[in-house]
């Protein structure tokens, strides 16, 4: 079985050549600077020339709150070329298995908790991120028209907060775990006093390492075949607050932390009920604090080493 990975250098793209390789699988796929998916020509060429049995679209312009905010335009319009071209070129490429994995932020901001698939537009999207959202929710239905015009077996994930090696963590650019993680490593480097934090630590999250995510999309990719999007949830949810004192403790930051409350907290809570995978036979096996302190670790060793690293 062939697998492609669009998006194969970001940090799921890395963990998903792995954990498809060890399952036995050829693996292939492309970063932005060899094949541009913005471009159908050059998109649908990469498919039909290779026409893998499996496509996963781990693809996308991401970033967090400060980023979305700064750039809509580029985080609608980016995303919305990136999964239209992927999508329709596996079409004309005839793949069988394509997996598009959006996002759990797509949910609205308003939304009975622990969030099930069927919560999908049925509210008001989180202002912060509604242009990505926007994007991300366009791909879900494009997976499903393909899904009801040609019978495809194509599937959408949508998965919560990842974190892990490789991550994103430009503190313009970046998500909170990993923007909180640059913060705390640069003032325990740079002997700060304190470390300030965006809103005011109050919102609940899950985060799922990175390497945990990839097994659940492969888990999917081999054993679902629905219309309705899959959760992927952690175990667990931690307050931002909780989330910046495990980081003290992996650290070994010994200053405060100051709360910005005129920063926005974005969504108050997040937590996915993430039953229909878990059916599926799958588990996340790696704690928070445990995740934090291997992905800490790996941060400080690759930037010592001067290897390159997203900051």
């Amino acid at each position: 079985m062939h697998a492609y990975i669009a998006g194969i250098n970001g940090m799921l793209g890395r963990a998903l050549r792995s954990e498809f390789q060890a399952n036995g699988y050829e693996v292939s796929g492309a970063k932005s600077s060899e094949v541009d998916f913005t471009n159908f020509e050059e998109t649908c060429t990469e498919l039909n020339n290779l026409k893998p049995d499996v496509l996963i679209i781990a693809a996308a312009k991401v970033g967090g709150i400060g980023a979305n905010l700064n750039s809509p335009v580029d985080y609608l319009s980016d995303n919305i070329l990136i999964q239209t071209n992927l999508l329709n070129a596996a079409h004309v490429a005839n793949v069988r298995k394509v997996v598009f994995i959006a996002s759990s932020c797509i949910y609205p901001k308003n939304v009975p908790q622990p969030i099930v698939e069927e919560s999908l537009m049925t509210g008001l999207l989180e202002e912060s991120n509604a242009p990505y959202s926007m994007a991300k929710l366009a791909g879900i239905k494009l997976v499903q028209a393909y899904r009801s015009q040609y019978k495809k077996d194509w599937i959408a994930v949508l998965p919560t907060n990842l974190y892990g090696p490789h991550d994103n963590f430009n503190l313009e650019e970046s998500h909170v775990l990993p923007s909180l993680m640059r913060k705390f490593q640069l003032a325990t480097e740079q002997g700060k006093d304190k470390v300030e934090i965006w809103g005011d630590g109050t919102p609940t999250r899950e985060f799922l390492h990175i390497s945990d995510a990839a097994t659940a999309i492969r888990i999917a990719s081999e054993n679902y075949n629905e219309a309705l999007p899959l959760n992927i949830g952690a175990k667990t949810e931690h307050t931002i607050r909780e989330v910046a004192e495990m980081l003290i403790q992996c650290t070994g930051f010994s200053g405060k932390l100051v709360f910005d409350t005129s920063r926005p907290n974005g969504a108050m809570r997040k937590q996915l009920d993430s039953t229909r995978i878990r059916s599926l036979g799958w588990e996340p096996k790696i704690d928070l604090s445990t995740g934090l302190k291997e992905t800490y670790e790996w941060l400080t060793n690759s930037l010592t080493k001067g290897e390159e690293v997203k900051i």
